[in-house]
């Protein structure tokens, strides 16, 4: 669905993607981690159109995006840090996104964690007054409203309670059984456990291994994400 071939991205001198490739199918949930300045940001910047690479090439469903931005319309895209026009209220948010996205409902909206989040209830409040968290929720819900064949979560979980943190787990796996690719980078590897199917793990703008979780617990000998990790690392150091 979405095929990264031999991309490299350069600002100035520094190499921040060095001739990465991977392919992302439908159905995964992919945790893209890896340490700071790694490259995860550039990858997904690059995904998204934000960022063109020096060289190589990003398809998405066949198609080279820089010749098909409409395929944007296809994505959900959740920031690690939402910024909105701070005197619009919660509401009024949710509106603009509906309007500028009039054309773009062909798959439905989907409402489920306006709902779960119970965010009708602070409709009226305005975005400058808002805690990280309830800023998170309001991102979440912007991510999956216009029901996108893929997801891209950055940090999806941090900032939020307990309570709505296993809401959106809930939901990530929910999309991800319906056929979704889901793409979620994270520090915080214990939040991934039993939600991703592949890893793909980078540092200094390469892509160290990318593997699925079977095949990860096969090779460690270990359950949980965070210990399969440290063990590889070991290994490779």
């Amino acid at each position: 669905m979405i095929i990264a071939n031999n991309v490299t991205k350069k600002f100035g001198k520094l190499v921040a993607l060095n001739n990465v490739s991977a392919t992302c199918n439908r159905g995964e949930c992919i945790a893209l981690i890896g340490p700071n300045a790694s490259g995860k940001t550039t990858l997904v910047k690059s995904i998204l159109g934000m960022v063109v690479p020096n060289s190589g090439f990003i398809t998405f469903n066949g198609k080279n995006i820089l010749h098909d931005w409409l395929y944007r319309k296809q994505i959900g895209y959740m920031p690690q840090i939402g910024r909105y026009p701070e005197n619009m209220t919660i509401g009024q948010v949710l509106s603009m996104m509906k309007d500028i996205r009039s054309n773009n409902y062909q798959s439905g909206i989907d409402e489920d964690l306006i709902k779960a989040f119970k965010l009708p209830d602070l409709f009226q409040k305005r975005m400058r007054t808002l805690s990280g968290g309830t800023t998170q929720k309001v991102s979440a819900s912007l991510a999956f409203l216009f029901n996108p064949d893929v997801l891209i979560l950055d940090e999806p979980t941090a900032g939020l309670d307990p309570l709505a943190s296993e809401i959106l787990k809930e939901k990530i796996t929910a999309e991800k059984e319906k056929g979704k690719l889901i793409l979620i980078t994270s520090h915080i590897l214990s939040e991934l456990d039993g939600i991703v199917t592949h890893v793909i793990y980078m540092q200094e703008g390469k892509i160290l291994f990318h593997k699925s979780i079977d095949s990860l617990r096969e090779d460690t000998g270990e359950e949980k994400l965070s210990k399969s990790i440290a063990s590889v690392m070991k290994k490779n150091n």
